[in-house]
């Protein structure tokens, strides 16, 4: 299974400069996806903004003890929104990033509604739930004697725009 996370930056992106047509920063962390993902990340992000009109620009953030500084330096250039990529740190941080994002008054775009369930603005993504559902008929399969390298990779088939009305009236 596949998330499709450098695919559907571009689609974040676009949802956020919908919102806010401010976009300038970008909040990633480098080696979350392995060097090639990030690699097709970075680009998708940059081929998306180049066609939305928006200058973005990357702000690291290796770990979570690198978040106060980031946020910081957002702050500083005066960001005018934040998408936050994919990442499997970020989704374990999220409820911080979230905080963060609020006390700076960055309206956010993340990639997962969960990042919505912990009080974040708006989230576009793969169905989470829907592809570990998915991932159940796979474990099925190999279970009754598939070989793995024999199944298809498979794509999202649902997709999401989740939106907290509650972080947008603030």
């Amino acid at each position: 299974m596949t998330g499709l996370g450098p695919e559907l930056v571009g689609k974040g992106l676009e949802r956020l400069k919908q919102a806010v047509p401010g976009v300038s920063r970008v909040l990633w962390q480098p080696g979350g996806q392995g060097e090639r993902t990030d690699k097709d990340i970075l680009k998708e992000a940059d081929v998306a903004a180049r066609a939305l009109g928006v200058r973005l620009q990357f702000v690291e953030a290796r770990g979570p003890e690198d978040f106060d500084r980031a946020f910081s330096d957002m702050t500083r250039a005066r960001a005018g929104a934040l998408t936050v990529l994919v990442s499997p740190m970020f989704f374990g941080e999220r409820r911080r990033l979230v905080d963060l994002a609020a006390k700076n008054r960055l309206p956010t775009v993340y990639p997962w509604r969960e990042f919505v369930a912990a009080g974040g603005l708006m989230a576009y993504g793969a169905d989470l739930a829907d592809l570990f559902r998915r991932a159940a008929t796979y474990i099925d399969k190999i279970l009754k004697g598939a070989k793995p390298g024999d199944l298809p990779i498979e794509q999202p088939t649902k997709y999401e725009l989740v939106i907290n009305l509650k972080s947008s009236a603030t």
